[in-house]
């Protein structure tokens, strides 16, 4: 099982030559692939702020979610509880719930961030 960060789901939704081809056949190849909500209203939110150029709407992409097999991760109590645990490295806290819904669902997380492999946390890029 692979949870995909925003960028790595953007990337891969909207064919960004950004993601490398070892990680897309990696997604590709892999049988449950999961994003978080909480990528999605990180997206809701840059869209709204000007910073992300994607024109489709949230319904939209939720949409090509399950055209593309992916899985869309509710945020669960346990995911909230587990980010108290995190040590103060990543002060993003999209990617603090995100290593924290990975870590206690043993996902794998798709990842360029330099900063996330500092955690206790499976990644692959």
């Amino acid at each position: 099982m692979i949870l995909l960060d925003t960028h790595a789901f953007i990337w891969f939704m909207f064919d960004d030559t950004q993601l490398l081809d070892p990680t897309l056949k990696r997604i590709k190849s892999e049988d449950k692939v999961y994003v978080s909500v909480a990528s999605l209203w990180e997206i809701a939110i840059k869209q709204s702020l000007g910073k992300l150029n994607i024109s489709n709407s949230i319904t939209d992409i939720i949409d090509k979610c399950v055209e593309a097999d992916i899985s869309i991760l509710p945020i669960e109590a346990k995911h909230m509880d587990y980010i108290k645990e995190l040590p103060d490295i990543h002060r993003d806290p999209f990617d603090r719930l995100i290593i924290s819904q990975a870590v206690t669902e043993g996902m794998t997380l798709v990842t360029k961030d330099a900063i996330i492999p500092k955690y206790n946390v499976a990644v692959i890029w």
